[in-house]
């Protein structure tokens, strides 16, 4: 299985996470992350204003949400070019667990397909509609409601394949979408208890947060609120499988 990890290679002080993971996953290598501050790497995408889909998205797309959306974009493009049966798509503020994340992988190569995108969540957060495989503490579950946060992820190609075809517009982050199973046709699985771990703090920080003013943040948390309930109006049911 092979690995790619979204690292901007002037993030002088995400490196070191980055060049860790590198000697810790499988057949990794790093993938440039697109610079969404950079108004010339971004021009080319086609946004709208959360009035793509149903349900609208409330907020205005961050230039640097645009990139971590074309930074993963990229990765599915490169599997498609290349025929990549599956990959790990990762983030460089991941850190692993090296014992849970070699059970984790063991069950990947045993179940995963170019049909499936399983997430292996930093958070550990989802209900299941159906429980797949229960081992060692891990369990690979179909979640009800999709969680967010893309630290890392199984990818197979077709899976890659619809969410190229689902992502010619955007309107709304990465993240976000991708629990949109409906829009995308992709079921999304999550294999829980991976040990996995989100180190942005320590870091340098989020490359996507921005200081929201006192005065805002309440009318963001119910318009946040909001949009949560209509996601919970479309769960995954266990019927659903990749393909």
């Amino acid at each position: 299985m092979r690995s790619f990890i979204i690292h901007m290679s002037s993030s002088t002080a995400r490196r070191p996470n980055a060049e860790l993971l590198r000697t810790q996953l499988p057949q990794a290598e790093w993938i440039e992350a697109v610079k969404g501050r950079d108004p010339a790497q971004i021009a080319h995408v086609a946004c709208h204003k959360g009035n793509l889909h149903r349900p609208h998205y409330p907020f205005s797309l961050l230039p640097t949400e645009i990139g971590v959306f074309e930074s993963h974009r990229r990765i599915w493009q490169k599997m498609v070019d290349e025929g990549i049966d599956g990959a790990l798509t990762c983030e460089d503020d991941l850190q692993i667990d090296p014992d849970r994340f070699a059970t984790a992988l063991e069950i990947l190569n045993a179940v995963a397909t170019p049909d499936h995108y399983i997430r292996l969540p930093v958070k550990q957060r989802e209900v299941a509609a159906e429980t797949l495989i229960e081992r060692d503490g891990l369990r690979l579950i179909l979640p009800k409601v999709i969680s967010l946060q893309c630290q890392c992820q199984f990818v197979g190609l077709n899976a890659a394949k619809r969410l190229l075809a689902a992502t010619q517009e955007i309107d709304r982050p990465v993240d976000t979408f991708l629990q949109m199973h409906w829009i995308t046709g992709q079921p999304v699985h999550a294999l829980m208890g991976t040990g996995n771990q989100e180190v942005a703090a320590q870091i340098g920080g989020s490359t996507i947060q921005k200081k929201v003013p006192a005065g805002e943040k309440l009318a963001r948390e119910i318009k946040r609120a909001a949009y949560r309930a209509k996601l919970h109006l479309r769960p995954q049911r266990s019927a659903a499988s990749p393909g």
